[in-house]
């Protein structure tokens, strides 16, 4: 696969998820994404309001993190921070899904847990992130067949804290459970161009990274998400 640089830029979340990320550095990313086009810049969400601030008037979206990285948190406080997050300018949310139900085989209670974030999103897209590092095959194809049959906008592979990040045979798998018309995000371990294009080409259709300057500009990130 083959993109030049503004279609390759239109795939990428801008990502600053550090514990110790300042306002600064936030403006820095959003003005990144601005001069770049990316499609957005993703943060925590109480950066929300700071990065909305800084992107008002361009197309470049907040995407916000929910549950973020362990997904172990209440149910009701995962969608509580979805729908302050979007109140405060988030365009679409990324949630981790609750990997200990996930592996003890709580199905329904993973259902339910990403059914309520979905009610609190209403029509802004959510992505569920599976950290595919910490799941078998089996689980990887529960949690995306419980993703398709919710109706989320995107299933994503990684945190990028966890174990692990996106692998071409996590994007493909995802992509054979979720069908052809649901988002796939590959995240995690994506910093260099030649990278980037083998997980689109592998179904991906959007891609979290902090080294998506790198990326777009032919280089190479650095050891970031």
């Amino acid at each position: 696969m083959q993109l030049d640089a503004a279609s390759l830029a239109a795939h990428i979340d801008h990502t600053l998820l550090a514990a110790d990320a300042s306002r600064t550095r936030i403006a820095q990313l959003c003005a990144e994404a601005m001069t770049h086009g990316f499609y957005s810049v993703c943060v925590n969400s109480a950066q929300v309001p700071h990065a909305a601030a800084q992107l008002a008037g361009s197309p470049v979206k907040v995407c916000a993190v929910v549950g973020f990285p362990l997904g172990a948190g209440l149910s009701a406080a995962k969608a509580f921070e979805a729908e302050r997050a979007i109140a405060a300018g988030a365009g679409e949310i990324d949630m981790v899904l609750n990997i200990g139900w996930l592996k003890d085989g709580l199905l329904d209670e993973v259902s339910a847990d990403i059914a309520a974030v979905l009610a609190a999103c209403g029509t802004v897209p959510l992505k569920v992130i599976l950290e595919t590092g910490l799941l078998d095959e089996t689980q990887k194809r529960q949690a995306c067949r419980i993703c398709r049959d919710l109706g989320v906008a995107f299933v994503k592979t990684s945190t990028g804290f966890g174990h692990g990040g996106a692998t071409l045979d996590d994007v493909r798998l995802i992509r054979a459970e979720v069908g052809p018309e649901m988002g796939v995000k590959a995240s995690g371990g994506v910093r260099d161009r030649a990278t980037a294009l083998a997980m689109l080409a592998a179904g991906a259709t959007r891609l979290g990274t902090s080294s998506g300057v790198a990326i777009v500009s032919g280089g190479e990130g650095g050891a970031g998400y």
